[in-house]
């Protein structure tokens, strides 16, 4: 797709940047689509490319030597992967793996780099952005340590449909079990548990939120509180919520 025609701006922070720094970027910018399960980067992998996603979601996962995963950070419409999260050595330390598919503005880490050494007000939006997914990393260490697994599993499913903009989500039982760190049948139980009350139904394309009032009085308040963080560092992203 030619990326002088593309419309970049369903993701946040490019909509966010100023027309200047949006100028220096966008002839660099192409869209692609990633489906679901797509592994981006393996840790250790070099970084060429940042992605700014539009509707789909990706997940930095700590992979552990036997073969255990957990989440470590989520990037969505938001904001920006593989360039805030591997500044310096441009290595991953993790693995970057698409969990809910679709599209995203992609664009090589050099020309990007160039125009953030070239823009106060670029580092600036980036700084803010760094700091906001600092504390997002930040409060899910303290969640995952604090939380009971349904509160968290809210928190997932909330912020996940804060990313997507529709009310069926493509989340197995298995994806959201990686993500939490805990048995496929724990997540089970919590789905119906959810299910029986009201808040979510359950198919074979994954989980429809029907409540989502009921959602967040039921998630812990580590969701509002990142929420919170965004806005106030990035207020410009949620203009149009």
């Amino acid at each position: 797709m030619a990326s002088a025609k593309a419309n970049h701006r369903p993701n946040r922070l490019l909509a966010a940047m100023e027309p200047q720094d949006f100028a220096r970027i966008e002839p660099k910018l192409d869209i692609v689509d990633l489906p679901r399960g797509k592994v981006l980067y393996e840790s250790g992998e070099t970084i060429q490319y940042a992605y700014f996603p539009h509707d789909m979601v990706v997940s930095l996962v700590a992979v552990m030597e036997d073969g255990a995963s957990a989440e470590m950070a989520v990037f969505g419409c938001e904001g920006v992967f593989g360039f805030i999260t591997a500044a310096i050595s441009r290595r991953s330390f993790g693995r970057y793996v698409v969990q809910v598919p679709g599209r995203a503005s992609r664009i090589a880490v050099e020309p990007l780099q160039a125009a953030f050494d070239a823009s106060a007000t670029l580092r600036e939006l980036f700084r803010r952005y760094g700091e906001a997914l600092l504390v997002q990393t930040f409060q899910t260490v303290a969640c995952n340590a604090l939380h009971s697994v349904e509160a968290r599993c809210c928190r997932w499913i909330l912020s996940t449909h804060d990313r997507v903009k529709h009310d069926t989500l493509p989340l197995t039982h298995e994806f959201l079990a990686e993500m939490l760190g805990v048995q496929r049948s724990t997540v089970s139980i919590i789905t119906r548990t959810l299910q029986t009350a009201g808040l979510i139904t359950q198919s074979r394309g994954g989980i429809t939120v029907t409540d989502r009032a009921g959602l967040e009085e039921a998630a812990c308040e580590c969701y509002d509180t990142v929420r919170r963080t965004f806005k106030h560092l990035l207020p410009k992203t949620h203009s149009h919520d």
